[in-house]
């Protein structure tokens, strides 16, 4: 059987195709045909994502992939073979990447006088570099490919560890995984509750591949791929069972104790009006003015209100404002108090002469004191700090945010425990997108906070992408997330990942909701990644076998 088309075509039988093979002719093309339907299977597989969220189109563009791989194997020697499989990699991540990560652009129109000439390089450059961890994914996968659907396997192998490397070297970038394509469903969302979204997807890979199960060696393979398939199916039957179970089980959101109101201001400023030195005053008047407006229903506000304003919301130093400060305080009912992103600057304490700038969430309490209380670690490369700084700015390169130096990071993430509040844990802006990083392990949070300003990507795929990442990381940690962004999408998300209530993009207005309470955690709260390195490492070590069983051929 598998073993015995191994031998029959192997390296000495030549990357020949019998006539009797038409489909895998097709895909056994060499060259830039090859690459060219490899970047249009890529491209495809963007339809994925937020916001059409078409995952169906995985069963297409994945099988597509595996075929091509199929004639990479056919390749004469090892090395070909590699070559083959990592150029394949390469373009269908380029395709992927670049139809899904395209809006990045509209940040540099924000100054397009300044920066509209970095488009072009953004927009491909880096679509080229992940697409490099996509080239992995299928060099990984042709040393363990096999006839059969052990090469699916394979395949799931190669991309679940690609997008966990994606995730972490040179800072991580693990935006837009196969694991999403199975978060458009709240039912199979839940299963990142077990795995994360690095183990969905390896299964994403494992279901959306499956028809390519159908075809082995140039033939259909009847009803023992129709099996394999099946299998498959059983696999994605079994994971909206247990979301679709787990929902049930989770009834709706319960309010956290103690009691929490909250207000989620959005007030939609356009981000090339935020910072203009003669808006400051109307842009605060506007947060202002939002934050103290009736409720929907009439009334006072209620006391021990949490008011939530996003990234970077005041256009000023706050520390340098007190009639700011206590202007706010003065909007907020008795016992309240206001949280929010905000940029700080403090001496540095090795050099007193250079001043440090954080992007922090600081707190506003009803006297006016005002108290940083978080500064982002994970900055963003090339928007809020440049690497090798000193050497790309000699070439003309710098940040977006237009700081001396950029922003430093804080060092480290923190839970915070104030007073008449549960335990929680702030993110800003991309922080979120971290699976396995989003909360201090050692102290776990009742909640989290995700302060955002998406107002630099528009009315793009980018916030909707993001918010998904967000509710994928309440599903994980078990935790709810309350999200405020400056122009949508905020939101706030019970811990089975649903949304409770939202403000879309370009909507002015509050969210007043009670906060969630936690559940208890989730497996991959308590064990992250492990269950899926140890996944990754048997179904290798199972490939592997395969191969040499194969190499020795049936008389061995």
């Amino acid at each position: 059987g598998a073993c015995r088309h191994v031998m029959r075509e192997g390296p000495a039988a030549g990357p020949t195709v019998s006539p009797v093979r038409p489909l895998p002719a097709l895909f056994a093309v060499p060259g830039w045909p090859r690459r060219l339907l490899a970047f249009a299977a890529g491209a495809g597989s963007a339809a994925s994502l937020p916001p059409l969220n078409l995952s169906v189109i995985l069963l297409l563009t994945l099988p597509i992939l595996v075929l091509l791989l199929d004639g990479a194997a056919r390749e004469a020697s090892p090395r070909r073979r590699l070559v083959a499989a990592g150029w394949i990699g390469w373009w269908f991540g380029f395709g992927y990447f670049l139809l899904g990560l395209w809006w990045i652009g509209s940040a540099f129109l924000v100054e397009a006088a300044a920066f509209g000439w970095m488009i072009p390089f953004a927009v491909t450059g880096l679509p080229a570099g992940l697409a490099l961890f996509s080239a992995v994914a299928t060099v990984l996968a042709a040393l363990l490919w096999v006839p059969g659907p052990g090469r699916i396997v394979a395949l799931a192998v190669g991309f679940a560890a690609a997008e966990w490397l994606r995730g972490h070297i040179l800072t991580g970038f693990p935006w837009n995984g196969f694991g999403y394509a199975l978060a458009a469903n709240e039912a199979t969302m839940q299963g990142a509750a077990l795995v994360g979204a690095y183990g969905l997807a390896f299964l994403a890979v494992l279901i959306f591949a499956a028809p390519a199960m159908l075809v082995s060696g140039g033939r259909f393979t009847g009803l023992r791929g129709a099996a394999a398939c099946i299998a498959a199916l059983a696999v994605l039957g079994g994971l909206y069972g247990y979301g679709t179970l787990r929902l049930a089980d989770g009834g709706a959101a319960t309010p956290a104790a103690p009691a929490t109101p909250l207000r989620i201001v959005q007030p939609s400023i356009d981000q090339t009006e935020k910072w203009n030195p003669e808006l400051r005053s109307q842009v605060f008047e506007t947060y202002l003015a939002l934050s103290e407006e009736p409720p929907a229903g009439g009334g006072d506000l209620p006391d021990n209100l949490l008011v939530i304003w996003p990234e970077s919301a005041i256009p000023f130093f706050l520390s340098d404002a007190p009639l700011a400060a206590e202007a706010i305080g003065d909007i907020l009912p008795e016992g309240g108090r206001l949280l929010t992103g905000a940029v700080r600057h403090q001496p540095r304490k090795s050099d007193p002469a250079v001043t440090d700038y954080f992007n922090s969430i600081l707190e506003v309490t009803r006297d006016g004191t005002v108290r940083p209380l978080y500064d982002k670690v994970h900055l963003v490369p090339f928007g809020e700090y440049l690497p090798f700084q000193d050497f790309l700015e000699r070439v003309g390169l710098r940040q977006l945010t237009e700081l001396p130096g950029g922003f430093s990071a804080g060092h480290d993430r923190v839970t915070l425990h104030l007073d008449r509040l549960p335990p929680v844990g702030p993110l800003i802006c991309y922080e979120i997108i971290f699976p396995g990083a989003a909360v201090d392990p050692t102290d776990r949070p009742a909640w989290l906070l995700n302060v955002t300003n998406d107002a630099w990507f528009g009315r793009t795929p980018g916030p909707h992408q993001h918010l998904l990442q967000a509710r994928m990381r309440a599903v994980e940690e078990g935790v709810p997330v309350v999200r405020a962004a400056n122009t949508g999408i905020s939101a706030l998300v019970d811990p089975y990942g649903r949304v409770l209530d939202r403000l879309g993009l370009d909507e002015t207005g509050v969210i007043d909701a009670d906060l969630p309470a936690a559940i208890a955690p989730p497996p991959y709260a308590r064990f992250g990644d492990l269950p899926l390195f140890a996944a990754l490492a048997l179904s290798a070590l199972g490939l592997g076998c395969a191969r040499r069983s194969c190499a020795r051929g049936p008389g061995d």
